[in-house]
């Protein structure tokens, strides 16, 4: 082999065994995951959304890397992580819940994508669900008129319901609209409504002991982060008026609820891997529409039910996509 060929060949070697070896490297996606809730209340959903980016082609360790923030039940802390996961920096800020609204008052310059519970032209993140702002984009769960649902499920459980009493708090965006639907389809049934405005902790105990000392026929429990948060006290009060709970998502009933209905949470954020993975390969928040729910389910706790002295309509034990026993 002349000193030509044997050039070529060492050429095209290096060629295949070099180049190609960098050409293949995949590059290493950097999220950041910030949440002003506790790590444990979030495991089943932050799994839906890894499921989700692995059925994207993700692979945490080789083409993905997730830094976890978690500001274990105080808001206070989710500014300071964020500019962390900022700094480091990641490619993506995903957000969950509560610490939706203060990332978007931090103007990170990160584009960030995330799930919220509240309304979001109402909490001033959106112009309209098509138009969302500050760099930021995602779903919602807020479906207010599944609050008409919920008090025809209590009406169906609850002999001779004369009357409900609504717990929420009135500072989550979108609230008051849960009360217009709540309200409507309370009128057309006949039952009268007692309605609990609870922001703090202190509101909270005011209203449960207002129903302590005249009981409630049915609980309305409007579902957001300080909803799950004191839903124990909440459930458990009723529990000893027998006074059944009625909410949106499936926390409540497993932490005792007679039965909840709302978004299919973990599609939700099944679905959130799709806008992670939008802005990685080149899209702006901007250009991705805010989604709504489109998937809802039921959970019917039986247990409770037993405990309270209720018989479950037969037609709600077909139709619930889990029983709890």
């Amino acid at each position: 082999m002349n000193r030509r060929t044997l050039l070529l060949s060492s050429l095209a070697a290096s060629t295949v065994f070099g180049i190609g070896d960098v050409q293949s490297t995949p590059k290493v996606a950097h999220l950041g995951w910030l949440t002003a809730q506790r790590s444990a209340s979030l495991l089943p959903f932050l799994e839906a959304f890894r499921e989700g980016l692995r059925e994207l082609g993700y692979r945490e360790g080789e083409t993905l890397d997730i830094q976890y923030r978690y500001g274990d039940d105080d808001i206070n802390r989710v500014a300071s992580l964020g500019f962390e996961l900022a700094r480091k920096p990641v490619d993506v800020l995903v957000v969950q819940g509560a610490a939706v609204p203060l990332v978007f008052q931090l103007r990170l310059p990160v584009p960030s994508v995330y799930v919220f519970s509240g309304d979001p032209v109402r909490a001033g993140l959106a112009e309209t669900l098509s138009r969302p702002l500050g760099n930021m984009t995602g779903l919602t769960f807020m479906a207010a008129e599944l609050n008409s649902k919920r008090v025809e499920m209590a009406s169906e459980i609850v002999p001779d319901l004369r009357e409900i009493a609504i717990i929420s708090n009135t500072e989550h965006p979108g609230s008051e609209i849960e009360r217009t639907y709540s309200e409507e389809a309370a009128r057309k049934l006949g039952l009268g409504v007692r309605f609990f405005s609870t922001t703090t902790k202190v509101e909270l105990t005011t209203a449960l002991r207002m129903l302590e000392e005249r009981p409630a026929q049915a609980i309305l429990l409007f579902a957001d982060g300080f909803a799950i948060q004191y839903r124990n006290e909440i459930i458990h009060s009723g529990m000893r008026q027998r006074t059944p709970v009625i909410s949106g998502w499936p926390v409540f009933a497993q932490s005792g609820a007679i039965c909840t209905y709302g978004p299919k949470l973990s599609d939700c954020y099944g679905r959130l891997a799709y806008y992670a993975d939008r802005i990685l390969k080149g899209s702006q928040p901007s250009d991705l529409p805010i989604e709504r729910p489109s998937k809802f389910e039921t959970v019917v706790n039986l247990k409770t039910a037993r405990a309270l002295g209720f018989n479950i309509p037969q037609s709600l034990i077909v139709s619930a996509d889990e029983l709890i026993e």
